[in-house]
């Protein structure tokens, strides 16, 4: 019997509808529209959907765990079925729609925006409104002076404003009344990369104005590196990590001349797998050296920005611990240590971090951060504001922080940590 096509990566949920739990299926890629939502013992079917079980397989594993339970071949087929119709089996289907979607985003010029009437409002004035509230909000800046010092990178939240808006707040109060970099290069989680590293040279739409890709710094950086960064470009297309900075960078620059380089940065899970540092890649070593000369050929000013949020815990990710006040503070103090490791600068440190926990708070920022400050090169940074968003409904927790870095006063006393 031929084998059943196989479940593509989806983000899935339980929720609670009219008291019964549902598994909530979407698809991070954006390619299927909508979600559904299935029943448990459903999703755990689906779960053999990998491209080598049979009907006869799956029959047999209800069977089995069921007892007196069964299903019919005629019940597998119109779950495939229906599975198929909403993109989410690595089928025929799916791969033609994808590609089609891939070569009508290649062809345009502009990066609508995603979220805009949805995350966020489409108008521009009730979007200044909103954003205006999150640095005057009693949680965020309010009038807190920037730092001094000329500022080269940023840590930023990527989670929905609605949630940590002040805390964007935070680290764009370190860009508001300052002179604007000439560019800046925007590291964002590709929550669906499937390359390490992709860019764009597209202009990117946001209800405040325009955003243009910086295409001279792109081709150069792309001259420099020896991967195809363009391979995985669709991941941008829905992708909200980088569009939320390109927002406020438009807030605070509306007229201003300042261009941008978005990256997209894929997980780093080999190398967690592995226990060793992403230098050994050599994906991750070959773009690191290429962005780092880039930067140092470039005449005019630069600052990074890293579009992250920190752990990902609960029973929506699948943890089955309660969300009680223990679990909240050892996650706390598990992000200290990434913030600590990155306020020095150390890459290396960081990275350990992740390791030390095997990830098991799902960090979805780790690359972003890891590759900035590799970039950055040891210069030292400093916490603006931590924060985490819990819903005890739906048992989650993410957290997410504002990190601001400047230039060394003495760039040849730094340590090398390469």
């Amino acid at each position: 019997m031929e084998a059943l096509p196989r479940l593509r990566y989806v983000d899935a949920f339980p929720v609670d509808v009219d008291g019964q739990r549902t598994i909530y299926l979407r698809d991070p890629e954006g390619i299927a529209k909508e979600g559904i939502g299935v029943p448990p013992y459903v999703f755990n079917l689906m779960t053999l959907l990998d491209g080598i079980h049979t009907a006869d397989d799956l029959r047999s594993a209800v069977e089995a765990s069921n007892g007196n339970g069964s299903i019919s071949i005629e019940d597998i087929d119109t779950l495939v079925a229906s599975l198929d119709d909403a993109l989410l089996l690595d089928s025929p289907r799916y791969r033609t729609h994808k590609q089609e979607i891939e070569d009508t985003y290649r062809e345009e010029t502009r990066r609508s925006s995603a979220l805009a009437g949805s995350s966020y409002p489409d108008s521009p004035h009730a979007l200044r409104l909103l954003i205006d509230s999150f640095f005057t909000d009693q949680t965020g800046p309010n009038g807190t002076p920037r730092s001094s010092g000329r500022l080269t990178g940023l840590v930023a939240p990527h989670i929905d404003f609605g949630r940590g808006g002040p805390c964007f707040a935070w680290a764009y109060n370190e860009l508001k009344d300052s002179e604007p970099a000439d560019v800046y290069i925007v590291l964002g989680t590709g929550h669906s990369a499937r390359k390490p590293f992709t860019t764009s040279r597209k202009v990117f739409e946001t209800p405040l104005g325009d955003l243009p890709a910086d295409i001279a710094f792109i081709d150069r950086l792309a001259a420099h590196s020896s991967q195809d960064l363009f391979a995985d470009e669709l991941a941008h297309k829905n992708e909200h990590s980088i569009e939320f900075q390109a927002v406020f960078l438009k807030y605070l620059f509306p007229e201003a001349e300042i261009t941008f380089v978005p990256i997209l940065c894929g997980s780093f899970f080999a190398s967690v797998d592995r226990k060793q540092s992403p230098m050994t890649d050599p994906a991750v070593t070959d773009f690191v050296e290429a962005l780092r000369k880039t930067i140092e050929e470039e005449d005019r000013s630069v600052c990074l920005i890293a579009g992250v949020d920190f752990s990902h815990v609960g029973q929506r990710f699948g943890d089955e611990v309660p969300l009680d006040d223990d679990f909240v503070e050892r996650v706390r103090s598990s992000d200290q240590d990434l913030i600590d490791a990155a306020a020095r600068g150390h890459a290396e440190a960081f990275f350990d971090v992740i390791i030390r926990d095997c990830d098991q708070h799902r960090v979805c920022g780790t690359s972003s951060i890891y590759t900035m400050l590799k970039v950055l090169d040891d210069q030292k940074g400093q916490l603006l504001k931590y924060d985490q968003a819990i819903d005890h409904e739906s048992q989650s927790l993410v957290s997410f922080a504002s990190m601001a870095f400047h230039e060394a006063e003495d760039r040849s006393q730094r340590t090398e940590d390469r």
